[in-house]
């Protein structure tokens, strides 16, 4: 009943997933941005709301390519995040998911973050 009541919402106010989309673009542009100042290798995939984010060069399209990246820049990076209050997922081969709870405000608040954790891990 739950599910069904949500799925219910979500269809009568489509402008939900735009403003997910919209706020995981900025993010998402944000961090590309930060991370070519820096001139560090990395692959950002994003589909909607969903996004990960890859220390490689390389385009990532399988779990072959995937392996290419730099996972003890990750974890340098999730750490670095996780003490400036922002959650990652732990592994660098998981999707990180905005939720409506996302807005500009805290949008801006994980950038400043990711920059902050960039310029310690670098």
């Amino acid at each position: 009943a739950a599910g069904l009541a949500i799925l219910k919402e979500l269809n009568s106010k489509p402008s939900i997933y735009q403003e997910i989309n919209r706020i995981s673009s900025t993010i998402v542009n944000g961090l590309k941005a930060q991370l070519a100042e820096r001139n560090l290798p990395f692959t950002i995939n994003q589909v909607g709301s969903m996004f990960t984010l890859f220390f490689t060069e390389r385009i990532v399209t399988d779990f072959d390519t995937a392996k290419t990246a730099d996972t003890a820049m990750f974890g340098k990076y999730f750490n670095a995040m996780l003490r400036r209050g922002i959650y990652l997922a732990p592994s660098q081969f998981e999707a990180l998911f905005v939720s409506y709870a996302i807005d500009d405000g805290v949008a801006e608040r994980i950038l400043q973050a990711s920059s902050e954790s960039l310029d310690e891990v670098m």
